[in-house]
């Protein structure tokens, strides 16, 4: 009976005065409402900041890419191989050549050393072979020599969020260092550009015509390798593959040499093998 009478006069006091149990109660559930949305909020900014930082870290692929400054950054392929960057016109380009052994879902690229490497009509890259002998720190100074099959493959060489460029991305890159150059020329498309593309190491043969890098392309001498397994022009000349096919058995490619400041659009068979270089998409 004691209890009753208090809870009596505490129901009778809080009308007094104003106070609603109810709006207490209510009030409380309001307030837990909105500390659990500020949470939530909360958390899912701060995941959002991680994925972002995450996918900056592997390519800038789907998000935006506020961390890859081209020329500073650098970007790593599947092997962790790391390649510094330059920027020419509004393309992004590496400034190494292509090292990486597997593709992007990490099946491995064949490394053909013999001499039967151009019957296959499949990826595959290899070093430059002398003699039955690949000459000591190719991959390290070069990169690998690989066939048109691999850059052709939906597996993809170049690492996520970049590709080999195609024959007219060549062009658009040679027409900015050279205004005067044809995208359809088949020969020197350009006597002067090739100049600013090669690199000033001492990889390449003296005299090096013209050299100046200016661009930053940095182009070293890693020559090619026919179909028969010969490799030839080592210290002389640098083959870049483009990813656009003339027909079943050639494609197109790029060429610059020790001896002018030539750069040469002609076309190759696909079972040859020359450099590949990236671009961003």
């Amino acid at each position: 009976m004691i209890v009753l009478k208090n809870l009596l006069f505490y129901f009778v006091v809080c009308l007094l005065s104003g106070v609603s149990l109810m709006g207490q109660v209510t009030n409380r559930v309001d307030l837990n409402s909105e500390m659990g949305l500020e949470r939530k909020s909360k958390y899912n900014l701060d995941e959002l900041k991680i994925r972002w930082k995450k996918a900056a870290m592997e390519n800038c692929t789907g998000v935006p890419c506020n961390d890859f400054i081209c020329g500073n950054s650098t970007v790593s392929d599947i092997d962790g191989n790391a390649y510094s960057t330059v920027l020419i016109g509004n393309q992004c380009w590496t400034k190494e050549n292509l090292k990486v052994t597997k593709y992007n879902n990490y099946d491995e690229i064949p490394d053909s050393t013999l001499s039967t490497w151009g019957m296959t009509a499949t990826g595959a890259r290899t070093e430059y072979v002398v003699g039955g002998v690949t000459v000591s720190g190719y991959v390290g100074n070069y990169g690998y020599i690989y066939n048109w099959y691999a850059v052709d493959d939906q597996r993809k060489l170049c690492p996520a969020g970049w590709h080999i460029p195609t024959d007219g991305e060549w062009s658009a890159m040679i027409q900015h260092l050279d205004n005067a150059a044809l995208s359809t020329t088949v020969g020197t498309q350009s006597p002067s550009a090739g100049g600013s593309m090669k690199s000033l190491s001492s990889l390449w043969n003296a005299p090096n015509t013209r050299a100046t890098n200016s661009s930053g392309f940095s182009a070293l001498p890693a020559a090619f390798r026919n179909s028969s397994g010969a490799s030839a022009g080592i210290r002389i000349n640098a083959f870049f593959w483009s990813s656009s096919s003339i027909d079943p058995i050639n494609a197109w490619y790029r060429n610059v040499g020790t001896n002018n400041s030539n750069v040469d659009r002609l076309n190759l068979a696909k079972s040859h093998g020359a450099s590949v270089r990236c671009i961003k998409d």
